[in-house]
């Protein structure tokens, strides 16, 4: 099929969710989040696939001019043109959507990263958590199946509260235990709630000032969307969390994919 404009795409394979991004040579033309399957390969096939069913007349993955993989399983992305870390991809993206952030918070399923920009949309620092799932996505998916709730539940119940009680444990199985105990001894789950978000605002900001904390600063990937956890981290960090003119979950797939264009042109 003869095409009348060239696309690119990013396809961003995380732990848990899949994204994918198409651009032309103006424009963002797509986009596409599913959950993340075993396999890396089978997520980005089934996530490109969706987007580009988006576009009218433009049915192949094979159509596109140029693709690059980042997240986590990018190297099992075997008809990606290249692959790209997901640091540089999350930090062009916020660049592409506000050049004056230069500071990012990355919240994923399996890491956390604080990310420092320079002036042209590189990095210039990153220091990165990946040793321990305290602080992570999977940890707040843990911690609101604790309350019988899923994670938008458990964000606006942690909004409900009059106070902050401490969660101090820094292991995620010993943190369950304690937030058990807080719970029988029926402490108000709102206060609980908060403490465990301002737990993992503690962890985010640890890992920010080994990069340095430079306005404005953002949140990317799918914790973004925690409200209960951004009031945390504002109080923590004692700034004002700017928001993206992009889905922020969206950040490295459209990172990718302006590294695409810049490739496939």
């Amino acid at each position: 099929m003869a095409l009348t404009k060239k696309y690119y795409a990013g396809c961003d394979i995380g732990s848990t969710t899949g994204k994918a991004l198409i651009l032309d040579d103006n424009n963002i033309v797509s986009t596409a989040v599913i959950q993340a399957e075993i396999d890396p390969e089978v997520t980005a096939k089934i996530v490109l696939e969706k987007a580009c069913r988006n576009i009218n007349g433009f049915p192949e993955i094979e159509n596109l001019a140029y693709l690059v993989g980042t997240g986590y399983g990018r190297s099992e992305i075997p008809f990606a043109d290249e692959n790209i870390s997901e640091i540089s991809c999350h930090a062009l993206g916020v660049y592409h959507c506000d050049p004056e952030i230069k500071t990012i918070v990355d919240i994923g399923g399996q890491d956390v990263k604080g990310i420092s920009i320079d002036s042209d949309g590189s990095v210039l620092e990153f220091a990165m958590n990946d040793k321990c799932a305290a602080g992570t996505g999977r940890f707040l998916e843990m911690m609101s199946k604790t309350f019988r709730m899923d994670l938008a539940e458990f964000s606006a119940l942690s909004l409900q509260a009059k106070k902050t009680i401490p969660v101090t444990s820094q292991c995620s199985v010993f943190a369950e235990t304690e937030v058990i105990s807080l719970l029988s001894r029926r402490n108000p789950p709102a206060d609980i709630a908060a403490g465990i978000q301002a737990a993992v605002a503690k962890r985010s900001f640890t890992l920010l000032k080994k990069v340095g904390v430079r306005p404005k600063i953002t949140v990317t990937g799918g914790c973004s969307k925690n409200e209960g956890l951004l009031k945390a981290l504002k109080k923590r960090l004692r700034m004002e969390i700017t928001p993206l003119s992009v889905d922020p979950q969206l950040m490295g797939a459209l990172g990718a994919a302006i590294f695409a264009r810049r490739k496939g042109r």
